[in-house]
């Protein structure tokens, strides 16, 4: 799993990328949570996230937001991360300008920011979001939302209120031409901390069924 170094809007990103086996290869970016919680592309739920996509052959990219690791520039409230994010994949399909479809996944703030990446990147098919900050950040600007994904929440957790998530799937899911799919792991808190094999199961059911037609 290589380490890579890439340009972002305030300098350089670093990331860990496997490159697909193929030149149409799909592509896949990973997002962690929040920098000032700790979070970074070595977060558990990260990097199997980061496996998953690997296993199925996709090249695929985890990296760290500005300011964290050897990434440059300092934190900025999420705009300054979606714009890292909207590099990353920049960087990404120009190794694999023929990509046949592109998947975002992210933990946390990391799915905050996935889903504003996927209002403005059309090829992105397929998201998945694992707690998504719906009690703390605004998630309107979803409207409609552009792709169908799955929405994972630990309904034990003690971040993110189950109830909200709950409000954003029921709203994503009045829209058209979209599936939301929504697994709720019982027991689990925000990290997954015991529950990681049933939200990894979730996780790979959700592809099979989204891939199967791509094979």
């Amino acid at each position: 799993m290589p380490e890579v170094i890439f340009p972002g809007p305030e300098g350089r990103l670093e990331g860990r990328f496997n490159p697909g086996p193929r030149p149409r290869a799909p592509v896949a970016m990973i997002l962690h949570p929040h920098p000032q919680g700790g979070g970074t592309m070595n977060n558990r739920i990260v990097q199997q996230l980061y496996q998953t996509f690997v296993r199925r052959g996709f090249a695929t990219l985890r990296f760290n937001f500005r300011g964290v690791g050897k990434s440059q520039g300092v934190f900025d409230n999420g705009v300054g991360e979606l714009s890292d994010a909207a590099s990353a994949l920049d960087w990404v399909q120009s190794i694999h300008p023929e990509a046949q479809t592109t998947w975002i996944a992210g933990f946390s703030f990391g799915a905050w920011i996935g889903m504003q990446l996927l209002m403005r990147r059309p090829e992105i098919k397929g998201f998945i979001s694992i707690a998504p900050p719906a009690n703390m950040y605004d998630f309107t600007f979803l409207a409609p939302c552009p792709s169908s994904g799955i929405i994972i929440q630990g309904d034990g957790d003690e971040v993110v209120t189950p109830s909200a998530v709950q409000k954003l799937v029921d709203k994503l899911r009045t829209q058209k031409h979209i599936t939301i799919h929504h697994d709720t792991i019982p027991k689990a808190n925000h990290f997954f901390e015991h529950e990681m094999p049933d939200l990894m199961k979730s996780v790979d059911n959700y592809l099979d069924m989204r891939l199967a037609g791509d094979r």
